[in-house]
């Protein structure tokens, strides 16, 4: 199947030229328009090569949709609380999108953008923000306290795995952002309001 950048929409993402999608990123990206009335440009981006946009998928899939006693909100949370450090126009917009959605609140979507400590949250999300945060900006003076202070707030070490890989998924996600100038959809920016 041959699909062109403009079909793609990558608005100045990896792609910035035509290339060939196989049938089952087709179907994925038909099945994407179908539940979610867009197709990421995000994975647009990553239309190039079927390998990397599986292992993208696959992994987002897992962390952010898959088995945790975190909730959606709360992965959505970190993505958010990540992205605000790393400043990444993309994830921010996708995410805080999401966020007002899981939430049903635009106010918190806009304050976790903007500066999450002066949102509403309870003690145990400010908790796993609180260490996502640190270890996005100093990874290394992570120690002990700091997962005993998850552990204090009802977090397992198995929740503490999970916040650290969504937090380490988005750090990766936000750098090749802006290493592709990756543009979110312009879905995103009215959705859920």
């Amino acid at each position: 199947m041959r699909v062109t950048a403009l079909d793609l929409g990558t608005d100045g993402g990896a792609n910035g030229g035509a290339c060939e999608v196989s049938e089952a990123t087709a179907r994925y990206f038909e099945k994407c328009q179908e539940k979610l009335g867009l197709v990421p440009n995000v994975l647009k981006a990553y239309a190039f090569d079927d390998v990397k946009l599986r292992a993208f998928t696959d992994m987002y899939n897992d962390l952010m949709l898959g088995a945790s006693r975190l909730s959606k909100l709360e992965r959505e949370m970190i993505a958010v609380a990540v992205s605000s450090v790393n400043r990444c126009f993309y994830c921010l917009t996708a995410h805080g999108a999401a966020v007002r959605q899981y939430s049903g609140d635009p106010k918190l979507g806009e304050l976790m953008v903007m500066n999450y400590r002066v949102a509403d949250l309870s003690e145990k999300q400010r908790a796993m923000l609180d260490f996502a945060v640190k270890l996005t900006e100093r990874p290394a003076e992570i120690v002990e306290a700091d997962r005993q202070r998850l552990r204090d707030a009802g977090f397992s070490d198995r929740d503490i795995w999970d916040i650290a890989s969504v937090t380490g998924f988005f750090n990766m996600s936000n750098r090749v952002a802006a290493a592709t100038d990756m543009k979110p959809n312009e879905e995103y920016h009215s959705m859920a309001r």
